[in-house]
């Protein structure tokens, strides 16, 4: 007799969390997939495939476990009804699905409450993988709207707080664009090679995706401890997440590019960052405002990545 195959446990689970800030601003943060590195601390890395209408597809690099997960999503936004549903075109097992939504309520009591909905399904129902997966999205749900309401209660626009900037250069070495990219690649030899880093400390736990910490030298001579997940696509792009910020920041994200134009190979660096304004006036002084904090950073972060692309510019193929 033909066995019946039973179909899998549908897990669900609902995160909520009320907030004073506005429905739509909370809602606009969610909907832009590009700021989440910077937003979000476990998401690392996200890039678009394809956009059209209310619809769009993207890969994304989160941390999870202590390891960085990957998939591709599918979703949905529904800016009328302030909702966005998600699902996972493939998941990493023993997840066999995953989907769920985002939604903004306005409670009576005025404020908006952020309800976060997962529902997945494990190989074999294994109990084990099914409490694993939950703590995974209890820890990260947390993670999640924590950093909505930490961002949104500032008393700062967010359009103030989160920004992004890049920087790009031609590419003259006899490595070009593959040599570059060998250059940021292979960031354990930067302290024997970059001025502003006095220490690197680089492990890859499997192909593609590597930890990073090192110690980085300001102007002023003072030293910042950094460590970020760094996701390496060659010969095209490597993305970081910085998971140890300096004090100014509470997010920061980016992403180095090579490519060749018509006028030759160029490089281009990009950040994402978040300021944490409770530390503008700790470290740029009583007077100092976001506008201040702002340009500080986009000065010290670009002028750090372009001296790392200046070297990556002359750089060779056996770097």
């Amino acid at each position: 007799m033909a066995r019946t195959a039973t179909r899998p446990t549908v897990h669900r689970s609902e995160h909520t969390l009320t907030v004073t800030a506005p429905a739509e601003d909370l809602y606009a943060l969610v909907a832009d997939v590009r700021r989440w590195p910077a937003v979000f601390e476990p998401t690392v890395h996200v890039c678009h495939l394809a956009r059209e209408g209310r619809t769009e597809r993207f890969e994304i690099w989160a941390e999870v476990n202590g390891e960085v997960a990957h998939w591709r999503s599918h979703r949905v936004l529904d800016p009328r009804r302030l909702y966005v549903s998600f699902r996972q075109e493939h998941s990493r097992p023993p997840v066999t699905s995953m989907s769920g939504g985002w939604l903004f309520r306005r409670p009576a009591g005025g404020g908006t409450e952020i309800v976060l909905r997962h529902r997945f399904t494990v190989a074999d129902d294994d109990p084990a993988a099914v409490a694993r997966v939950e703590e995974a999205l209890d820890r990260n749900s947390a993670r999640e709207l924590g950093a909505l309401a930490a961002l949104t209660g500032t008393g700062h626009a967010v359009d103030d707080l989160v920004f992004s900037f890049t920087d790009t250069i031609p590419l003259r070495g006899s490595g070009g664009a593959l040599g570059a990219y060998t250059f940021v690649e292979r960031a354990e030899r930067w302290a024997d090679l970059l001025p502003h880093v006095a220490r690197v400390d680089l492990t890859e736990p499997e192909p593609g995706v590597q930890w990073l910490e090192m110690d980085t030298v300001t102007a002023d001579g003072s030293t910042h401890t950094t460590r970020s997940a760094r996701i390496c696509r060659a010969p095209e792009w490597i993305a970081y997440k910085q998971q140890r910020t300096p004090r100014l920041l509470s997010g920061h994200s980016g992403e180095w590019t090579f490519a060749q134009t018509a006028d030759g190979p160029v490089a281009t660096a990009r950040h994402t960052v978040a300021i944490d304004p409770s530390g503008i006036t700790e470290v740029l002084g009583p007077e100092a405002t976001t506008s201040d904090a702002r340009a500080y950073l986009r000065d010290a972060l670009g002028r750090n990545s372009l001296a790392t692309l200046r070297h990556a510019a002359e750089a060779d193929q056996r770097v």
